[in-house]
């Protein structure tokens, strides 16, 4: 009887981890299939197809002409935080001619990630408008291309018109770890909200 009670108790402390559904968005190549790549501890799953002479027509390539390939459904990963803490990380297409799948890779999301270029800051606002319009918690990753940072992050959340309560955070998607902080810093904006006022 009591073999079947500690069985029990092992049993029950080894439940099962929470999981956290995050989206990774922004524009066109900012890094977002590079962000779930460097940070997923599972082979990620890639939707990507090479670009072709038929989309120069569709396709805004300015800042961005050496992309030689797109993301044109999800890019998909998986990052252990804690014993109890497990992300599922969905990549967005960034292309304005998939956008439509947005919606259906944003249900049961608890919160995003919206990578910005500097080179580019525009291509990440349909994104910050995305996660607004829907109440979802965001943070920003601004990816530093070539491991450079020109601009500090007040002058970044000022011309993104950011409130105070939402992260700008430096990384370089590339990077595991940087990618990690930036994750665990969502994270931390999460808990924060769930969090009992007073």
């Amino acid at each position: 009887m009591a073999g079947s009670d500690t069985t029990a108790q092992a049993s029950a402390d080894r439940s099962a981890p929470d999981t956290v559904k995050i989206l990774i968005a922004g524009g066109f190549g900012v890094g977002k299939t590079t962000m779930v790549g460097s940070v997923s501890e599972i082979a990620p799953l890639r939707t990507e197809e090479p670009l072709t002479m038929a989309g120069l027509d569709v396709d805004d390539l300015d800042g961005v002409e050496e992309k030689r390939a797109t993301t044109v459904a999800m890019d998909f990963g998986r990052i252990t935080v804690s014993d109890d803490l497990v992300l599922y990380l969905f990549g967005t297409p960034g292309q304005q001619r998939f956008w439509f799948m947005w919606n259906d890779l944003a249900l049961g999301a608890l919160g995003a990630v919206v990578l910005v270029d500097v080179r580019r800051p525009k291509s990440s606002f349909a994104a910050i408008d995305f996660f607004e319009r829907r109440n979802i918690p965001f943070v920003i990753a601004v990816n530093g291309f070539h491991g450079e940072h020109p601009y500090p992050v007040e002058d970044i959340r000022e011309s993104l018109t950011l409130p105070e309560s939402v992260p700008v955070l430096l990384c370089d998607a590339r990077e595991r770890e940087s990618s990690r902080d930036v994750l665990i810093a969502l994270i931390d904006r999460l808990i924060a909200q769930a969090a009992p006022a007073g």
